[in-house]
């Protein structure tokens, strides 16, 4: 019966690996087709008996990913945008109020009130600034719910 290594090296269970004092030998190295992952093993011996197997060396490589530079700079470019709402003759100011707490994630109540009553007075409010994809989701979820609402982006201006 032999058993294999790494598929590389053919031992029999019996065999002891002995190598010289003071000599490095590798057992397998390159990848080893039975794991997939590249790995080296090498054993040492300071004289007889075993050696004395080293920690396996793993290579981690991560194909196609963006260095923290990138990732950073793809966040510089997207733009944030307002997300505003308008005020209307149909809705109620407590429904309103409901659909702001509702739809605009972390919205508290003072925040819902100072919101539509700015709506209210002024003819429009700024609800939330956020990135692009985000205050079309929440323009439209307003929408859905009755209230009229907008995007423009939050650059220049006050």
């Amino acid at each position: 019966m032999e058993t294999a290594i790494c598929g590389r090296l053919a031992l029999s269970p019996n065999h002891v690996f002995n190598p010289k004092p003071g000599e490095k030998q590798s057992l397998c190295t390159g990848p080893c087709p039975s794991l997939g992952i590249p790995m080296a093993v090498s054993a040492t011996g300071p004289g007889k008996g075993g050696g004395v197997l080293e920690r396996p060396v793993i290579e981690k490589t991560t194909p196609g990913r963006e260095s923290e530079f990138d990732v950073r700079k793809s966040r510089k470019a997207a733009l944030p945008y307002r997300v505003i709402l308008h005020n209307d003759n149909f809705n109620k100011r407590e429904y309103v109020v409901q659909v702001l707490m509702k739809v605009i994630p972390g919205m508290t109540l003072d925040n819902a009130v100072n919101i539509m009553q700015e709506a209210h007075y002024n003819g429009l409010s700024v609800v939330i600034i956020c990135t692009q994809a985000d205050a079309e989701e929440h323009c439209m979820q307003l929408r859905g719910n009755g209230l009229l609402s907008s995007i423009e982006p939050a650059s220049g201006g006050c």
